[in-house]
């Protein structure tokens, strides 16, 4: 009788363990089908698909999706009420940016039954701003929940409503950052920083001194992304949900995402890490004279002077958000001038 309560015991925690694990499976089907177009392109579903799996099915997505819509509806309302000062023959698609800027960016009046209401903006929140002590800090769920956010979920979100409203926004890397970067005919390309709310030069980029040119010439960073390489990013957040949830993993579900992620996009350099570092757990679980663990130590040598030779360098968490802070105390400095004209 005890050895079956034994095995029964087992049994369950196995079963409770497929069961989460299914949650991300499904999440990386999910992001893979669209690579592939098995299904719709949807960034809001592929974020969301990633957020969900770390709450193990447990987000309240109707909740999520109601508050997006609405965000969606109102940056439509912005559209139809405002007229840009701006005359270029796109002026249709730069009007759908400057609505959604407005929205996270700038209090915003409403009017409802003769009454003005304040719309409040999302703020920086720099309380754990990459995610060490809980994960759901770097969340859009989160953003929209509280309306505090970061340089992870502020720009999905914008990404997420750009796609709401159908324009088009890139996503593009720094060091430890994401922002946006948008292409309109009167200037051509230009950033658009929301931890901020300012339009930076890319001098503002470069002057964090941890861009090498290396790393602007292979895509590493600046680069404007597809909608593919876009998923490829939440691969990475997959990755790292999983390993957050699952500690003692042995590694093959990262290794998934990230080849996954790079077959996507050869210079993303977080899943190049991703990679690399999930190699170096594996390796440190092994006996140093096992024939593996060479194997694994010579693979180690090799990722990681590849991450260095394409550019990558590492910067402090300290000297990134003095860095970021620098935009608003010098925003004369790197505000991108063309855009007030």
């Amino acid at each position: 009788m005890k050895y079956f309560i034994i095995t029964l015991v087992l049994s369950i925690t196995n079963f409770a363990k497929a069961q989460q694990n299914k949650f991300y499976d499904d999440a990386f089907q999910t992001i893979n089908n669209m690579l592939v177009d098995k299904q719709a392109y949807s960034f809001k579903t592929a974020v969301l698909s990633v957020e969900d799996a770390y709450y193990q099915g447990k987000l309240d997505t109707v909740e999520v999706n109601r508050k997006i819509k609405f965000m969606a509806n109102f940056a439509k309302k912005i559209i139809a009420s405002r007229d840009l000062t701006y005359d270029g023959n796109d002026k249709v698609a730069v009007s759908k940016y400057a609505a959604i800027f407005s929205i996270i960016c700038q209090e915003t009046p409403i009017v409802i039954n003769k009454d003005t209401l304040h719309y409040k903006p999302f703020s920086y929140d720099f309380n754990d701003v990459f995610g060490h002590k809980e994960l759901t800090n770097l969340f859009v769920s989160k953003l929209v929940n509280t309306q505090k956010g970061n340089c992870n979920s502020l720009p999905y979100l914008y990404k997420i409503l750009a796609e709401e409203i159908g324009a088009d926004a890139s996503l593009a890397l720094a060091p430890n950052h994401i922002y946006i970067k948008h292409n309109i005919k009167s200037i051509g390309w230009y950033n658009t920083e929301l931890t901020s709310g300012v339009f930076p030069q890319d001098a503002w980029l470069m002057a964090s001194g941890f861009i090498h040119l290396d790393a602007i010439q292979n895509g590493v960073y600046m680069k404007a992304l597809t909608d593919h390489e876009s998923l490829a990013l939440c691969l990475v957040d997959l990755a790292n949900g999983y390993k957050r949830s699952f500690p003692e993993n042995d590694g093959n579900f990262a290794l998934k995402c990230a080849e996954r992620a790079l077959q996507v996009y050869p210079y993303l350099v977080t899943a190049l890490i991703l990679k690399a570092e999930t190699h170096k757990e594996q390796y440190q679980k092994l006996v140093a004279t096992e024939p593996k663990a060479k194997e694994l130590l010579s693979l180690l040598n090799k990722e990681y002077k590849h991450i260095h030779e394409i550019g990558y360098r590492n910067m402090p968490e300290g000297m990134y958000l003095e860095w970021l802070v620098s935009l608003k105390t010098e925003r004369k400095k790197y505000e991108d001038t063309r855009l007030s004209h």
